[in-house]
């Protein structure tokens, strides 16, 4: 493996053709694209088998069958250790962590890429001061992740939307949203999808921000 090698860990498993196209998109044919997932090997039974304890620890991933799953944080923290410390020994020019929860507990090992960070950052340089509006994956989530974006001038407002929404229900979701009047739109889960988006947009006059093509993005100016 070399430097011109992206590593991308996705909380689920892989494969996942959705992530790792967009990925290799904006890296380049010129840099290979590695995916691995932390709950890779295990049944269906063995996921369902780590579930969140509370809200805190609560992540949505969708499987490589298209179905979804609610895991704990700290099951998928340990194990996406072990793959960061891997690809940092094999030497990858940077790993992706290909989730946008906060893992405080993981220790970066070569150069990371937080797609949290990515997006946080993004929206305080465009959004000092306004209202941001958040998509997460489940009602659950709602008034934590809520809170993990307040800052002093900033007012949240989220909303609940299945990354495994149609059109139809992304649009629903946008309009139940555009009524309290977002300044900027943040989709706050690597499993939203650009056609996801596109139907947000539809609903919404503000810019809306698709995690995975905001890392993206990010990642083409390292691999140029």
């Amino acid at each position: 493996m070399s430097a011109r090698t992206l590593g991308a860990i996705v909380i689920g498993q892989s494969p996942r053709p959705d992530v790792e196209a967009l990925l290799q998109d904006a890296v380049g044919t010129g840099t290979r694209v590695r995916l691995v997932g932390c709950l890779d090997g295990l049944s269906r039974a063995e996921v369902d088998a780590l579930p969140p304890v509370d809200e805190a620890d609560t992540l949505f991933t969708r499987l490589p069958d298209g179905s979804g799953a609610i895991i704990s944080k700290r099951a998928v923290t340990g194990r996406a250790q072990a793959l960061v410390d891997r690809f940092a020994a094999e030497g990858v020019g940077a790993t992706v962590m290909c989730c946008t929860g906060a893992f405080p507990g993981l220790r970066p090992s070569g150069v990371v890429v937080f797609p949290s960070a990515v997006l946080s950052g993004l929206a305080q340089g465009l959004l000092p001061t306004g209202r941001l509006g958040l998509f997460v994956p489940l009602p659950a989530q709602v008034r934590g992740l809520a809170r993990k974006w307040e800052r002093p001038g900033l007012e949240v407002t989220a909303e609940a939307l299945l990354p495994l929404a149609d059109a139809a229900e992304a649009m629903e979701a946008a309009g139940r949203l555009a009524d309290r009047q977002p300044d900027l739109v943040v989709m706050d889960c690597i499993s939203y999808t650009p056609a996801q988006q596109a139907a947000v947009r539809r609903r919404l006059s503000c810019p809306v921000l698709l995690a995975v093509s905001t890392t993206a993005a990010v990642l083409r100016e390292m691999f140029p």
